[in-house]
């Protein structure tokens, strides 16, 4: 197999889980104190769908259902190690919400755009709450 180079960007999958009103996403508590989407690193070779999957059941112990194959919102940001990233948001459907906690993942919430500033999240989280609230409108 070809060694990958690292690049600039290190590329993130994102679920937007949305609740049963579609008004408000799943947000995670991660062990470093701040709220973030669900999802993580696509590794080398791995569909979109399948890192989905993966993050979002060793961090919440949840089962995807279904993954849109088309993403929702993009971010780019960097994180807490200073390393750039690329996240692409895209809408999934879990079969239930049977929340496991984890190292990864101490607390699951859904929250409202307008609720956002409340919590101590991911400037990513707080952009993505007003792409997300400013859905629909037109200027």
């Amino acid at each position: 197999m070809e060694e990958v180079k690292s690049g600039f960007y290190r590329v993130s999958i994102k679920g937007l889980i949305l609740d049963e009103t579609g008004k408000k996403f799943a947000v995670i508590l991660e062990d470093n104190g701040l709220w973030e989407l669900p999802g993580g690193g696509l590794d080398w070779g791995e569909s979109i769908e399948t890192c989905l999957k993966r993050e979002i059941y060793e961090e919440m112990g949840l089962e995807v259902t279904e993954v849109n194959p088309t993403p929702l919102y993009y971010l780019t940001g960097q994180n807490m190690k200073g390393r750039w990233t690329f996240n692409l948001v895209f809408e999934t459907r879990v079969k239930d919400f049977n929340f496991t906690p984890s190292e990864e993942c101490r607390e699951l919430r859904f929250i409202s755009p307008e609720e956002v500033d409340s919590i101590n999240a991911f400037r990513t989280v707080k952009e993505l709450a007003v792409l997300f609230g400013n859905r629909g409108k037109h200027e």
